[in-house]
Formats: structure tokens, C-alpha cells, sequence
């Protein structure tokens, strides 16, 4: 058996990576939950998801010819992919976020746009001239002349093609206007559904599929493809054992073993059994972990006790935290407790959610920042706690209401639904729950990162007397 030493050293080869966007996805890196084959599927319009569960991810997935092959999909062979929006900027591929709001200032539908990023994508591949100086030029020419607009879309040939769209919170940084550009695109896909061999993916944030971009015409067709991106508990355990036996060499080599991985193509791929809840996946990260939280069974089972103290308040644990989480209590034991016998130490584990959580905290601070002003209003209080404490706090540091948090950047529709309005969206969003005596809740994830405390919870760092 492998020494701790080499197991946590394995660890941080593995997980070196983790939340650090852009690079290059490995095949090793791949691990297909069994819920997401429906959202990778070719009629499946709309997959939703939150911040860290693979939509981008996917995305990325699904431009490569070579991780398409691995998926095991036999619908997805010879499909061409473009990419209709992202996080990355293509001017001349779709338009940004600048394009989106003097199209719109000018009296343009965003849905135009949209049909012109297509029809570019089309006219390419069909190697014919349309517009491109400018996207407002490509829109008059697709609305000056449809006919020509539409036998260019009919003449694609038998090729088939799937356009994705992810990152769409980047299209405008107003709620309201990003909500009239999802919108548009959403009216767009069923324009493309309408031509055989060609469709189309929108990713889309909780949120953004929580408001009203589905009021119009015929949405229900695309609403009846909508998947969901979600993570069991399993399968999270199942996508770290993935990317520990692929760890760099010499690393992964005793994790292999451990894991009875087989090597395909040069990449090590797991037996069902650690991709599914079962006793050899508990085992294994026994080995790491240990069997309690402590000294007995009463402080908690590692294997479980990670997962569910990352949960929001959906109870839904994200990948990218329960990834960077491990990777932090492998650093922690390391430097705290060089000596233990296993890998990971379960006081580290306390610190690894800290840490999961401070970075949770910064991401929601960056999608939503109404939501950081909100709460690290409530740091130094307890939870639960009664909503009228949270209210006369927002109310202090906001007396003219919801209306005066310059970043909320919705303040007509907030202004009419006053804070409660504000709390339904906090829930949404996952950040707090409401108790089953009406008392206000905040999942560990959140708590920890922004200062509050709770009676025989995991501490906060730096809380505030």
C-alpha cells in the first residue's frame, strides 16, 4: 500500500489544474454522469445548469472531434460544431456584449442578430458572400432579402451541423436586457429547428431559466428538450477518481492500482463500480480519507461529509468546489500534518470547505454583485434566524429599500417586490432556504465565506465579533 506521502502528492498532481479555465481538456479528464447523456443528446435544445456543474465544460467537450468520440454517441459522428456565443470573444464568429446594446439601442429585435450569426456560419460552410463588415450589415441583408436568406439556409447540403451557446450572462450586464437577448435567441433556435440536420444548444445559468425567457409563441417546444446538470453524489466521487488515476506520471501509478483502472488509448478509464454508489467506491476513499470525521462515527462520515457541506441550498454540490476542496485538504495535510497516516485529515477537511467556500463566494460576487452587497451585510450573525432580522439589516444599510443597490441593476422589478422579492431570489439562486418555521437558513457553501455562524458548524475564518 501507498504511503500517505505519495497519495497526497498524487492528489495535487491530479487536481493541479482545478478552476483554472482555458486550458486545454485532456481525454482524461472526461467523466460522463449518466443524467448528462440527456443534455449532450442532438435534440436537446436547452441545458441548465449553475455556476461549476459543466456547462462550459460541454461546451468545450463538444467542439472536440475527439472527446465527441469518447461520449459514445453515435448520433454525434461527423456532426460539425460551431460555437454561436461564449466566454471568449469572436467578433467574427457572433457578437458581444457592445454589438448586442447599440443593435438594440437602434431599435434592432436581438433575435436578428442571432439569425445572422447563423446565417454567416451557413454562408461559410456554402463558401458564399454575404455581408460582414459589420453584424448590423449582415442583418439588413438577411431582412432585405429572405428569399436569398432562406435557399442560402436550404442549400447546406447533407452535412449536419450543431451551433452551441454558453456564457450568455456576458451579453449585457442588465438583467432586463440579458433576459430580451436570451429571449431573442431562444425565438432564433426555433427558426433553426425548422431546417433538417441543424441544431442548435443554448446553456443557460438557474436563473436565467427561472425569468421569463420562455414567454412567447411556442416556447414549450423548446422547454419539453430542457435537461438538467446535476450531480450526484456518486458521480462526484467518480469524477475525482477519474482525474486522480489519470494524475501525471509517477503519480497516478499507485492510484491506478488502487482504483483497478484499465488503460485505453493511453488514458486510464474507471470499472463501473467506482461510478456508481457502492461499497468499493466508499472503500477507496476510506483509504484517503478515513472512516470518521474524529475519532468515532458521531462527527461524520468523510465520504459524505465533504459532499453535503459543499451543497447550496437545493442541496446540489458543484464539481469544480467539491474538486477544489480536495485539493485544498490535500495541501492543508501536508502542511499540517505531514505525519498522519492517511492522505487527507479530516481537520483539514474543515479547511478545505473554507476554502471551497471563499471561492464559491467569489464567484457569486462576480455573477451576481447585488448579492455580495446583501449579504456580508448579515456577517457576525447566526443562522437560523428570523427573516426580520435579515430584513432590519438590509433595511439599515438600504433604508430607501431594494431600489438604492446600484448593483442590482433591476430596480423597477425590485422596487415592486421589495425585499421579500429579494429573498425568493437568494432561494432561487441556492444561497439561502427558508425553514419549515419561516426561520431564514444559509447552506455551509455560503455561510462559511460570508462570515455568518451556526451553533456546532464549520467556523469561518476571520468572523466578525
Amino acid at each position: 500500500m501507498s504511503d500517505a506521502r505519495t497519495l497526497r502528492a498524487a492528489i495535487l498532481s491530479a487536481l493541479e489544474e482545478t478552476g483554472s479555465p482555458g486550458g486545454e481538456l485532456q481525454p482524461g479528464a472526461l467523466y460522463i454522469p449518466l443524467s448528462h447523456l440527456r443534455a449532450l443528446r442532438m435534440d436537446t435544445s436547452v441545458v441548465v445548469g449553475g455556476r461549476g456543474v459543466g456547462k462550459s465544460f460541454w461546451t468545450a467537450v463538444l467542439q472536440s472531434s475527439t472527446l465527441r468520440g469518447l461520449i459514445g454517441s453515435p448520433e454525434l459522428d461527423g456532426v460539425e460544431v460551431r460555437v454561436g456565443f461564449a466566454g471568449r470573444q469572436d467578433i467574427g464568429h457572433y457578437p458581444n456584449a457592445d454589438v448586442f446594446a447599440a443593435f438594440i439601442d437602434g431599435g434592432g429585435d436581438p433575435c436578428d442578430l442571432w439569425r445572422a450569426t447563423v446565417l454567416r456560419w451557413i454562408a461559410e460552410r456554402a463558401q458564399q458572400s454575404v455581408p460582414m463588415a459589420s453584424w448590423p450589415d449582415t442583418v439588413a441583408w438577411l431582412k432585405s432579402k429572405p428569399e436569398a436568406a432562406a435557399r442560402l439556409m436550404q442549400r447546406r447540403g447533407d452535412w449536419r451541423g450543431l451551433i452551441l451557446f454558453d456564457a450568455l450572462d456576458r451579453t449585457s450586464n442588465d438583467w432586463q436586457r440579458m433576459d430580451d437577448i436570451v429571449r431573442g435567441l431562444l425565438r432564433a433556435m426555433l427558426w433553426i429547428q425548422s431546417f433538417p440536420g441543424l441544431h442548435a444548444k443554448v446553456f443557460l445559468r438557474e436563473d436565467q431559466a427561472q425569468r421569463t425567457v420562455f414567454n412567447f409563441p411556442d416556447a414549450s417546444k423548446l422547454a419539453a428538450t430542457r435537461a438538467e446538470l446535476v450531480w450526484a453524489r456518486h458521480d462526484l466521487h467518480g469524477l475525482l477518481w477519474q482525474r486522480l488515476v489519470n494524475a501525471p506520471d509517477p503519480h497516478g501509478e499507485c492510484l491506478c492500482a488502487m482504483a483497478y483502472a484499465t488503460k485505453y488509448d493511453g488514458v486510464w478509464w474507471l470499472p463501473d463500480a467506482m461510478k456508481r454508489e457502492s461499497s468499493t467506491q466508499r472503500a477507496l476513499f476510506e483509504r484517503l480519507a478515513g472512516p470518521w470525521m474524529g475519532s468515532d462515527r458521531r462527527r461524520g462520515v468523510p465520504y459524505s461529509w465533504c459532499v453535503s457541506h459543499l451543497a447550496d441550498g437545493r442541496g446540489q454540490t458543484s464539481p469544480r468546489s467539491f474538486l477544489a476542496a480536495i485539493r485544498q485538504v490535500a495541501e492543508d495535510s501536508g502542511n499540517r500534518y505531514p505525519e498522519h497516516a492517511l492522505a487527507l485529515h479530516y481537520e483539514s477537511m474543515k479547511r478545505g470547505i473554507q476554502k471551497a467556500s471563499e471561492i464559491r463566494v467569489q464567484e457569486m460576487a462576480e455573477d451576481y454583485p447585488w448579492v455580495s452587497d446583501l449579504l456580508t451585510e448579515l456577517r457576525g450573525m447566526s443562522v437560523p434566524c428570523d427573516y426580520a432580522e435579515v430584513q432590519a439589516r438590509w433595511q439599515a444599510r438600504f433604508p430607501d429599500g431594494p431600489q438604492s443597490i446600484a448593483s442590482l441593476r433591476l430596480p423597477a422589478q425590485h422596487a415592486e417586490r421589495g425585499w421579500d422579492g429579494l429573498r425568493e431570489d437568494l432561494q432561487r439562486l441556492g444561497l439561502i432556504k427558508t425553514r419549515e418555521d419561516g426561520r431564514i437558513d444559509m447552506p455551509d457553501l455560503y455561510r462559511i465565506g460570508f462570515g455568518l455562524g451556526r451553533r456546532g458548524g464549520v467556523r469561518p475564518r476571520n468572523r466578525a465579533p
